[in-house]
Parts: structure tokens; sequence; C-alpha cells
């Protein structure tokens, strides 16, 4: 199990496998994506490797994420790669949702259990203003196809921004009433390139989640393998709420979760200094190296990130590395 010096066990492992994105959400990518790197991403082969070592190390859950996960044409694969993988109990992915409906089919058939998608506005218009794409009906619309299989579990990503959908939040409590699907308001973050927009527009999350529980919400008891989120279930409502709240006091005593980029390194923590490289242990087939290197880098993982001193590592912006 792969243990830090602190004591917590990481079960969950998110996986970028590109940093590219076709969004231009303001937030985030707000003049697109721009190629300033090698896309040397990794290989079908070197996922394998990857997802067998941290399953043999206690990995339970895997998330594809991006940049935009859904612009890899071997994504079905990917997916069908980390569910073959012994000790992987579920595979998520998060994702932007601009082909859903066209995708759906082969995530599903290659083994899929949790679907995230981006939501960050139900006006259309909002929408397309956050993300410089007029795609949310088409989304929608894949939601409803997701919900209407059955089969994968769906949760909605809402970055909360002041202006853009701060002063909205019951037009998503309305959704719910009907909706079964979990939404997750996550508090923006600051990153490399953002701060301006950052101190414009930040929203706390405690104040939504002191209205939710005078509203009647009650906690959902936490799995070991679930994500940051606090999540709330109210008996009048089909959908629940999550609130991913990064500046709150002891977010990270409960961190579960490492990540890797798109390019093979290890990041301990999404705002730390720098990724550390796995791309040489990735070679070859004795996965004995590469399980070695990760519980030695493991060491340097520190009890906390550092947003609170402004000091967010070597995140420019949440597609390098797949929030």
């Amino acid at each position: 199990m792969l243990t830090d010096n602190f004591g917590r066990r990481f079960y969950y492992l998110r996986l970028s496998i590109t940093d590219v994105c076709n969004f231009r959400c303001n937030y985030c990518l707000p003049d697109g994506y721009q190629c300033d790197g090698n896309r040397d991403f990794l290989s079908l082969d070197e996922i394998q490797r990857l997802t067998h070592a941290f399953a043999q190390l206690g990995t339970e859950k895997i998330r594809i994420t991006g940049g935009e996960p859904g612009l890899r044409k071997d994504l079905p694969e990917i997916i069908a790669t980390c569910k073959q993988t012994p000790g992987i109990k579920k595979v998520a992915i998060t994702s932007n949702g601009f082909k859903l409906p066209q995708h759906l089919p082969q995530w599903l058939d290659a083994g899929i259990d949790s679907i995230n998608i981006s939501i960050d506005s139900l006006d259309p218009r909002q929408f397309h203003a956050i993300t410089g794409h007029d795609k949310l009906k088409t989304i929608l619309q894949g939601i409803d196809m997701a919900l209407a299989d059955g089969r994968p579990d769906i949760k909605i990503n809402t970055v909360l921004m002041r202006e853009y959908n701060g002063y909205d939040i019951q037009t998503y409590l309305d959704w719910l009433k009907d909706t079964p699907v979990t939404l997750r308001f996550i508090e923006l973050m600051q990153t490399g390139d953002n701060q301006e927009f950052f101190d414009a527009q930040h929203v706390k999350g405690s104040r939504i989640k002191q209205n939710l529980i005078l509203d009647g919400w009650q906690p959902v008891i936490r799995d070991k393998s679930a994500g940051p989120a606090q999540e709330f279930f109210h008996p009048d409502y089909q959908g629940k709420i999550g609130l991913i709240m990064p500046y709150s006091k002891d977010f990270c005593n409960s961190c579960n979760r490492l990540r890797v980029s798109s390019s093979g390194k290890l990041h301990l923590c999404l705002f730390g200094e720098q990724g550390l490289s796995l791309r040489e242990q990735l070679q070859g087939d004795d996965l004995a190296p590469l399980k070695a290197q990760i519980v030695s880098l493991l060491d340097d993982k520190k009890a906390t990130h550092f947003l609170h001193d402004k000091l967010t590592g070597a995140t420019k912006h949440l597609a390098m590395l797949g929030g």
C-alpha cells in the first residue's frame, strides 16, 4: 500500500492522457490551448505498465483526465486497459463532453464506471461565454443518454465564479430535484496564470455548505477511494451535491490521490513544484523498478498545498494536469 510520511494512504490515481483541450474556459485556457512543449504523450503500453504498477501498490480507482481525454482516438482502448487491470475496482473519466452522445457508447463498451462532465452554467448563453463553445444542448443530451443506460455514475463539475454562476445556485438546485446526478461545486483555484481572474471571481464553498445544511441537506458517508468532495443528499431531491473546497481547513488531511501527467511525470500534489519522471521505468515489462521509484518519490509529498500563501507550484493552468 502506498502510504506517505503523514500516514495517508493512496487508493486513487488521476491519470492525464493529454494536455490538449478544445475548450477555452475563462478560468483555465482563456486564449485556447497553446502547444509549448513536446507532445510525446504516454502510449497504451506505457499506460498498461503504469496501471498495473499502481494496482500492485494498492490503487483501486483510476480517473482518466486531460486536457480533454476525448481528443485521444485510442481513449476506448485506454479505458479498457485500465478496467482490465487486476485490482482496479473503478475506472472514471473527466471530460468536457463535447461529443458525449457519440463517445458514450464506446466508453460504456470499454467498461467505464463513472463519468464526470464539466457544466459551468445551465444557461446556454452563459455556458458559451465561459467555455467559448455552444455545446450545452449536446452535453445535456449525452447526460440523458447515460442516465437512461443506467450503468455509469454521473457527476457534474461546476467551477464557482462570482460573476458567471455564483449567483445562480438555485437553477442547479431546481435541476437536481428530478435529475439523479451528483453536482459538485468546485472552488476556483489560483494557478500560475490566473491570479487577477481568481481575485475577482473566487467564491467560498463554505457559505454554500452552511446554506445547504440549513436547508436540510445531510452528509454522505465518504468511501476510502472517493475524491475530495464533501457530498450531501436531501430526501426531496433525486440528485446530490458535492463541495470541493481546497481553501478549507484541513483539506489535505484526507488526500488519497496521486497524479501522473500525460508525459509520464508523477505529481505528488496538483500544486507541487515539479513533476517527477517515471518515463525511464515505463520502458520495460519488469514492474519492480517502476514500483520502487513510485514508493521512493512518495517520500517527498508534503503535508499540504500552499495555496493559502498564493504558491501554485508548477501548475500554470488546470488543463496541464487534469485538475
